[in-house]
């Protein structure tokens, strides 16, 4: 009598696959920090190689003290990007790339203010190259994209102004709103709020990195209470201050974070970096934190790679990490039928992924915050 031989083992399914498998929502990305590295190379040779391939190596090594990337989005404007094409180009590989790691739907940030005044590319070719992209990566890859214009807060504010007014002039659905962004230092939220006003008047959503770089929580409350964005990019200063922290939680303000950060990283040591972040802190004063990748290709993190993040790097458990997923539906600027729609299928697909794991279901640890 011959024996069948036994079936092989099946792989285990790690917390890594789970979170990779679960359906996502991705708020908080910018064009320019989704570059693939070869994508990088091939426009630098297009433009007879302003930056040396070391240097273009360098923007891809991530060190334990890793360097700003603001750099490496403006060497993009001044020097690389020179025709809607490329916008195409990045647009359909950061969708891809997203959709790989199952995000469903991303609504990502783009600085027309460079493309137009750096790279020469008129905004409604600039726009319809970006959206032409979005449609046919929800053709190909089934993801939703939605485009957030984003003001560039190192220049004026007239031409925040003049950015608004260029999507005024263009609206079209897929561009859903505007943010601001690059850094905060000396460029606080009120210098734009003319900028914010023109776009709320035009049914235009709103959204504002702030809080960043270690800059104060009163940016938090001057966007929100002046600029009265409907959520808040970064936003940890806000642990500084219970009480308006809390104001926020009730509120229910969806604070749009990122693991990967690399101010913390810079200046918090090593052992302690992640104990002492102030994302540990957050769902501990009430607040809605959803985790991002905000310049995944620099910041080498893949949207999996974020949400491993906060449960390997901050603690947070399984039950937090299906919280943060309902969190980033609730701040999505989608309809509400979709919305409903997506959280009842989502949490029935995050229920069953969970109960495939194969390994220990990470420890809650993060709230109360280790002192």
């Amino acid at each position: 009598m011959t024996l069948a031989a036994p079936a092989p083992a099946a792989a285990p399914f790690t917390l890594e696959a789970m979170l990779r498998a679960i359906p996502k929502v991705e708020l908080h990305c910018h064009l320019f920090g989704t570059v693939r590295h070869d994508t990088f190379r091939q426009l630098n040779r297009r433009a007879n190689a302003p930056l040396a391939d070391a240097e273009i190596d360098g923007f891809y090594t991530r060190g334990e003290k890793p360097v700003g990337v603001l750099r490496v989005l403006r060497a993009l404007d001044a020097q690389l990007v020179r025709s809607a094409d490329d916008l195409y180009q990045l647009t359909l590989e950061y969708l891809q790339d997203a959709a790989s790691h199952h995000v469903r739907y991303a609504e990502f940030f783009w600085n027309p203010t460079g493309t137009v005044h750096g790279s020469g590319i008129a905004y409604p070719l600039a726009q319809g190259a970006i959206v032409r992209a979005i449609h046919d990566a929800q053709q190909a890859f089934g993801i939703t994209g939605r485009l957030i214009a984003a003001i560039d807060r190192e220049a004026s504010a007239e031409a925040a102004v003049e950015m608004v007014e260029w999507v005024k002039a263009h609206r079209c659905d897929e561009v859903i709103g505007i943010g601001i962004d690059y850094r905060e230092n000396d460029r606080p939220p009120e210098l734009f709020a003319r900028a914010y006003a023109e776009a709320k008047k035009a049914g235009l959503k709103t959204t504002a990195h702030a809080g960043e770089f270690g800059m104060p929580w009163t940016n938090v409350r001057t966007a929100l209470e002046l600029l009265q964005v409907d959520r808040i990019d970064h936003g940890y200063t806000v642990v500084d201050q219970p009480d308006f922290a809390r104001q926020c939680a009730e509120r229910g303000v969806i604070f749009t974070v990122v693991p990967t950060n690399s101010y913390y990283l810079r200046t918090l040591p090593p052992e302690r970096w992640a104990l002492d972040h102030p994302i540990r802190r957050m769902p501990g004063l009430g607040l809605r934190i959803h985790p991002n990748t905000d310049d995944p290709t620099l910041h080498q993190v893949t949207p999996t790679g974020a949400w491993l993040m906060m449960a390997r790097d901050f603690g947070f458990g399984l039950d937090d990490l299906r919280g943060f997923m309902h969190n980033g539906l609730d701040g999505a600027w989608i309809d509400d039928t979709q919305r409903r729609q997506w959280r009842a299928e989502w949490s029935s697909a995050f229920d069953a992924l969970r109960a495939r794991l194969t390994v220990p279901e990470p420890t809650p640890s993060a709230t109360p915050f280790p002192g």
